[in-house]
């Protein structure tokens, strides 16, 4: 008899739970999150490995490089989640998903061009196949209707956010301060751990949680430890979330893991019986997801090859830009021809969920700049050593020894003004100090200091989404009992309000630059806070909006178009953080502008970003009754019945 994916999830009493919850949910919590340390470790080094290591790309280069790999990685989920709904299931999918990018990041190690994007692309397809499936099981553990469904997502949304977390503070940092393959190592582990989460027995499996939980938090403490408090605050509080979780975690897996019907695919024996080739459906999946990396690789490297194909607005468009401009137009004439064929309430909805799916596309295209020219302009402009010790009065005309610390970037050492440039080749050199020649310009320069890794600021997002997401939760549910809660476009201009608002900071922030083009780190803090409540506003309305307004014959398509136009919005992403390219790479590292130079260029960017934004909030405010009303939720409009 051949057994079926995801069948009716058996009554939650029915099932081992902890805390109100299948304890299933809390081996997917710490699957998805070592999968999310190994991508957010990823994403957090990918732009500074490119500069500084042996790629040396110029900025602009290695924007478009990030840009096409984050736009692919939103991409592949769509054909991923499709491949598992109708062969594999999410179950096979995801042990095959994980395996890719584990092999993806451990060949990131190896410092070539070819493994390099060989690296990206099995990270791409490996992402597609794991992304969309383990939350589909996540859903498959509570029954339709479920009230407890929405709080399941809520714990394993903040296992996402954990792993965000730990990857900047953990992989950045070793990355930056000990060498880039030994941070590309540690994601290479996180994501074997996940999937050794996701398939061992859960008698293992608890064990295995208990244990690395335990290891990596008392890890974030002890490298950190020399620090100063503001460094280990941070880390410290990301390993007391880790900790709390794993004992949790090994309490709740001690009633029971992962239910064997979870994620099983539609028909066992079909999957498995002879289909092309006398090779079964299972096979052919498996062969060709393997197949299809050397193509993606090889469309990377034609990327890179190519070079421009034209130019449109002073904006440089590449192969993948251009691949993704065509398969988003196709999806888009698709959808626009089902809403004009709609009858009138779908039309109406359909027509917000397009609205609504262009600004997303904006807030994205914004938000991601944080892995590219934020992570640059917080590496090269933003002040990042908490002083222990600093030049005085009496050091003035003496030669001393100073630390290599980024306190030093923009500092004049007789006629040449330091850049990160040289910095970085101190490091690559492990100078750990160096002589100064003191001159007046010099009072108040650090001479030793605790000095934060650029990439481990990355973590100011997740560990904001951690403090506050569920405050915003309950002040949703709070303002609803009281029909106040804010309709879906305003939510959604609230949201890009705030994004606005953090880009000012940075803006306002490279204004108050001082005379050497360095900016306080409290503006960079700011501006992640508001980018991040703006998320917080944004982000889980836009796909409850998609499930709840689009008919339900065409909701997986719609859903795919809105992934899609998630993924250009990378893309797009990385074209404006071309317009903050200052660094020229081509072999010379050291062709780096001083940060007084430096600051103004990335200031003006983000200060046309806040205006568009800002602009963007005021059209959403001002069309929201419009879209509110097309929106149709009172049930009256729809004869009586439900949606």
């Amino acid at each position: 008899m051949a057994s079926t994916a995801n069948p009716p999830s058996p009554r939650l009493e029915e099932q081992a739970q902890f805390g109100g919850h299948p304890t299933g949910l809390f081996m997917l919590f710490f699957a998805e999150m070592w999968e999310r340390f190994s991508y957010y470790g990823m994403r957090a080094l990918l732009v500074l490995y490119m500069i500084k290591g042996f790629l040396e790309r110029s900025d602009s280069d290695a924007y478009i490089i990030y840009g096409a790999y984050t736009g692919l990685v939103y991409a592949t989920p769509f054909i991923g989640g499709v491949l598992a709904d109708q062969v594999l299931g999410a179950r096979r999918a995801v042990v095959l998903g994980g395996l890719l990018m584990a092999a993806g990041h451990l060949v990131m190690t190896i410092e070539s061009q070819i493994p390099f994007f060989a690296a990206l692309a099995l990270l791409i397809v490996g992402n597609g196949f794991f992304k969309p499936n383990i939350s589909a099981i996540v859903g498959s553990l509570y029954p339709e209707g479920s009230p407890k469904r929405d709080s399941g997502f809520t714990i394993f949304y903040i296992g996402i956010n954990l792993g965000a977390a730990m990857a900047p503070l953990l992989c950045g940092y070793v990355g930056e301060k000990f060498g880039w393959h030994y941070g590309f190592g540690l994601a290479t582990i996180g994501m074997l751990v996940g999937l050794a989460v996701f398939i061992l027995p859960a008698g293992v499996t608890r064990i295995a949680i208990l244990a690395t939980a335990l290891a990596s938090g008392g890890a974030m403490i002890y490298l950190n430890l020399d620090e100063v408090i503001y460094a280990l605050g941070p880390n410290a509080l990301v390993a007391g979330f880790l900790m709390l979780s794993g004992v949790m975690a090994y309490l709740a897996i001690g009633k029971g893991g992962l239910p064997e019907w979870a994620g099983q695919p539609r028909d066992l024996e079909k999957l498995k019986a002879p289909w092309l080739l006398g090779l079964s459906r299972e096979k052919v999946v498996y062969i060709g997801a393997f197949a299809v990396v050397p193509l993606v690789a090889g469309a990377m490297l034609l990327d890179e090859k190519l070079g421009v194909l034209f130019t449109v607005l002073d904006i440089e468009m590449r192969f993948i830009g251009l691949l993704m401009i065509v398969i988003g137009a196709v999806a888009l004439s698709v959808l626009f021809k089902e809403t004009f064929a709609s009858e009138r309430v779908e039309r109406d909805r359909l027509i917000v969920v397009l609205v609504m799916m262009f600004f997303s596309m904006l807030f994205w295209a914004f938000f991601e700049q944080a892995g590219s020219s934020i992570n640059l302009f917080t590496d090269r402009n933003v002040d990042r050593v908490f002083e222990t010790a600093t030049v005085s009065e009496a050091d003035v005309g003496k030669t001393i020894q100073v630390e290599v610390t980024q306190a030093l970037n923009g500092r004049t050492m007789g006629d040449k003004t330091i850049t990160m440039a040289d910095i970085d080749g101190w490091r690559a050199a492990k100078t750990a100090k160096i002589d100064w020649p003191v001159s007046q310009d010099d009072v108040g320069m650090g001479t030793a200091g605790s000095e934060v890794a650029t990439s481990q600021f990355q973590a100011l997002n997740p560990i904001y989404i951690i403090l506050f997401g569920l405050l915003f939760s309950a002040l949703w549910a709070f303002l609803g009992k009281r029909g106040l809660e804010p309709s879906t476009p305003v939510k959604f201009g609230l949201g890009i309000a705030q994004l606005a608002l953090g880009f000012g900071a940075l803006w306002y922030g490279a204004q108050q630059a001082d005379a050497f083009g360095i900016v306080g780190m409290s503006w960079l803090a700011l501006s992640y806070l508001l980018i991040t409540t703006g998320e917080l506003c944004l982000s889980p309305v836009g796909l409850a909006m998609v499930t709840n307004l689009s008919p339900k014959r065409i909701v997986s398509m719609t859903m795919g178009a809105w992934f899609l136009a998630t993924a250009f919005s990378n893309y797009l992403s990385a074209i404006i953080a071309t317009f903050t390219g200052v660094g020229h790479g081509g072999g010379d590292k050291s062709v780096l502008p001083p940060p007084t130079e430096t600051v103004h260029t990335y200031g003006e960017v983000f200060g046309i970003i806040a205006v568009v934004a800002g602009a963007s909030a005021l059209v959403v405010f001002v069309l929201s009754p419009l879209l509110s009303k097309m929106m149709h939720m009172d049930e009256s409009e729809l004869g009586g019945g439900g949606h």
